[in-house]
């Protein structure tokens, strides 16, 4: 008889889990409180590490038959229009894939992969218990479900976390405020350019090709810059956009209102003791960070596979999920502290920063500028769990 793996929420993170679980033998349920498993249609940066773990999981070729290769080049602007740059991707992106897809692409891939029959929605966990070792969820409707591990992949507000560690407190505001839309069918509007990064006092904003008819776009601000309360979506990207070149403003006035959000941005300060027993946590529930580093989703697809691994064999688990743990945790905390780097220079109001941000982009090598956002770390993050 199969383990049976106990997993909270059918986000990127718990679904890549149920992939990586079930491949390495274990039966596996995946509770998620929606009514529907379904993705908003914006868009992510799956980075080299991203994509090497979704061919670990055996989904990576809809990502890319359906998103897009970054380049052939890019420009760096002010938000004016000023060209700061204009470079040509790295050799080594044509050689270690990087992909931007809509996050509809990845769920629907992972979801495919998975098959509705691991899936239980309407699902809502309300807490754990462990007995005799024997791990069992609560849910909202006071059912119960009982197993022999529970993986928290229920986010950066995780109940789960909640029970772990109740005297943490709620995820702080950072003081960032993100907005994130899609427009289709407007490809024509970027010409021969694969994305284009604007910076300008307190806002850093980009637009880059999501696949054959989507452009992705994003602004990062500082949330001291809105009022309060902060307005309608529609209302904040019309006022911003209108700062910024002809070109920007064309893509971003080519969104649908529906196809725009507006979200401030949590922040917690990374934990090494992620949990205790057979229970741990995975992606944003155990080490959420600023998106400023385009790895959220690949860190969360690197933690699935990692669970796979030290699961794979009929051992301790206990021990096993501590090992994960271990290592998981030493990684993500300095991606971390990376995004929170990222972010205070690309989204500053100081004017030195400022300086220094855009003398960076004029004069660091391209390769090594696109290292920090496209090529991650190049060796195996699960070398030490192989063994």
């Amino acid at each position: 008889m199969p383990r049976t793996a106990l997993i909270v929420g059918a986000g990127v993170g718990g679904l890549a889990a149920g992939i990586a679980l079930r491949k390495a033998g274990w039966r596996v349920r995946v509770f998620e409180r929606a009514a529907q498993a379904r993705e908003l249609g914006f868009a992510l940066n799956l980075a080299p590490n991203a994509m090497a773990a979704l061919r670990e999981l055996g989904v990576a070729e809809p990502l890319l038959a359906e998103g897009a290769r970054p380049g052939p080049i890019a420009e760096m602007r002010s938000a004016g229009g000023s060209l700061l740059r204009r470079v040509k991707m790295p050799a080594a992106l044509e050689r270690v894939p990087s992909v931007v897809a809509l996050r509809p692409v990845l769920h629907g891939a992972l979801m495919n992969a998975l098959g509705p029959e691991a899936l239980e929605l309407s699902r809502e966990a309300a807490g754990f218990d462990v007995q005799h070792a024997v791990p069992s969820l609560r849910f909202a409707d006071g059912s119960t479900a009982a197993g022999d591990v529970i993986i928290g992949a229920d986010g950066v507000a995780s109940v789960l976390r909640r029970q772990l560690h109740p005297g943490e407190g709620p995820p702080r505001d950072s003081g960032y405020i993100a907005i994130r839309g899609v427009a289709y069918d407007a490809e024509h509007l970027l010409g021969d350019l694969g994305a284009v990064a604007y910076f300008a006092p307190g806002i850093e904003s980009a637009v880059v090709r999501a696949g054959r008819h989507a452009i992705y776009w994003y602004m990062s601000l500082l949330a001291d810059d809105l009022p309060r309360p902060i307005p309608a979506v529609g209302t904040v990207v019309e006022h911003v956009g209108a700062s910024f070149d002809d070109q920007y403003r064309r893509i971003i006035q080519a969104t649908r209102r529906e196809d725009m959000r507006l979200e401030p941005l949590f922040d917690r300060d990374p934990i090494d003791n992620w949990a205790s027993g057979p229970v741990t946590l995975l992606g944003d529930a155990a080490h959420p960070m600023l998106p400023h580093a385009g790895q959220g989703a690949a860190q969360a697809l690197e933690d699935a596979v990692a669970l796979g691994l030290v699961l794979a064999e009929d051992g301790d688990i206990t021990a096993a999920l501590r090992r994960y743990e271990r290592v998981r945790a030493a990684r993500t905390r300095r991606i971390v502290a990376q995004a929170r780097r990222i972010a205070s220079v690309t989204t500053t109001r100081n004017r030195v920063l400022g300086w220094m941000r855009n003398a960076g982009v004029r004069l660091v090598p391209a390769s090594a500028m696109m290292s920090a956002f496209y090529l991650s770390d190049t060796r195996d993050p699960h070398h030490e769990l192989r063994s």
